[in-house]
């Protein structure tokens, strides 16, 4: 079984596509390939009040190659995934509330961009390895806890029905055409680099803003909804993993947290580690109560027995990693 401590030999020299390679994860991801060795090049088309930030590679953008294109666009893509090893298929529009308001723009952009992607490598590349980022959201209201993957599966909102689909194209590509892919179902990913300005992209990033602005964080509810959390330098690791067993090809694997917490307590150790903020309860507003899914947290045994994965950075460790660099970064990212 690859380790994380030795897969310079996987990725040295290896040409690597990172699609959404300017947003949050992309760009954690881009790093760690730069310290591999790899020859990375980024995807993203900047949508607006998406994740993609020049800033996010600033320290690595004499290393890598960027290419401000849509995935959506067929010709960009059968160009692009030529010659390339391996495939982070990171794009997406990951607002859940937006894609209730807007939903054939995330139709659009999470299943037709998707689409046109599998495409391209199909016809020009069909030996490259993607490793596609699906989502926890398309289980829905959980049955039991913490959920595998074989719980059922029934998304609650538009973004999930069209995140499980693009998830589906996947695999569908792996067991018809003979692609290499398979899915990473990632849950309350934080860090670093993720999106702070507004509150449409996760509670997460939009309550580290208020604690580091002293501001007053609403919690909805009773603040009792049970979550877990995963720093984005685990999910690098497992990103990276997944390219280096042939287990992986056509399997979806959960990611997860260290363990659940309420959110309530998400909160208090954030308050903690900035020194900062306040917090008060609230009613639910009625467009995410419809949505909202209670608790829910995932397991991540079958990752861990196939691949060794497990997350290691601690939510107080990794509160305080994001904090720091957001203080220190602050005109960048607000």
């Amino acid at each position: 079984m690859v380790n994380i401590e030795n897969l310079t030999e996987l990725y040295q020299g290896k040409k690597v596509l990172i699609t959404g390679g300017l947003g949050f994860i992309g760009s954690n991801l881009a790093h760690k390939l730069v310290k591999l060795g790899a020859e990375v090049t980024l995807v993203d088309c900047l949508l607006p009040d998406q994740g993609g930030n020049l800033y996010n590679i600033k320290e690595i953008e004499n290393s890598i190659r960027i290419n401000i294109a849509d995935i959506r666009d067929r010709d960009s893509m059968n160009y692009l995934v030529k010659g390339q090893d391996y495939i982070f298929n990171l794009a997406g529009q990951v607002f859940h509330i937006d894609s209730m308001r807007y939903p054939f723009t995330d139709l659009d952009i999470n299943c037709r961009g998707h689409l046109a992607l599998l495409e391209a490598c199909r016809t020009s590349n069909a030996e490259v390895k993607i490793i596609f980022t699906g989502t926890r959201q398309v289980y829905g209201t959980p049955d039991y806890l913490p959920f595998d993957e074989n719980h059922p599966l029934r998304p609650v909102d538009i973004n999930g029905i069209h995140k499980l689909a693009a998830e589906w194209y996947h695999l569908l590509y792996h067991n018809v055409y003979g692609l290499r892919t398979s899915s990473l179902r990632l849950t309350n990913t934080y860090g670093p680099r993720q999106i702070v300005k507004h509150n449409r992209a996760g509670f997460t990033g939009w309550f580290i803003r208020q604690a580091i602005n002293n501001e007053e964080i609403e919690i909805f509810g009773d603040g009792s909804q049970l979550r877990d959390f995963t720093f984005v330098d685990d999910v690098v690791d497992a990103l990276l993993l997944a390219v280096a067993s042939e287990k992986v090809d056509g399997q979806v694997f959960n990611l997860g947290g260290e363990k659940p917490y309420t959110l309530l307590e998400f909160v208090q150790i954030l308050l903690e580690v900035c020194h900062s903020g306040s917090y008060r309860l609230t009613p639910f507003p009625e467009e995410r109560k419809r949505i909202d899914i209670g608790n829910a947290y995932s397991s991540y045994a079958k990752i861990k027995n196939n691949l060794g994965w497990s997350p290691k950075i601690s939510l107080e460790a990794g509160l305080s990693q994001t904090v720091e660099y957001f203080r220190q970064n602050k005109a960048y990212y607000w």
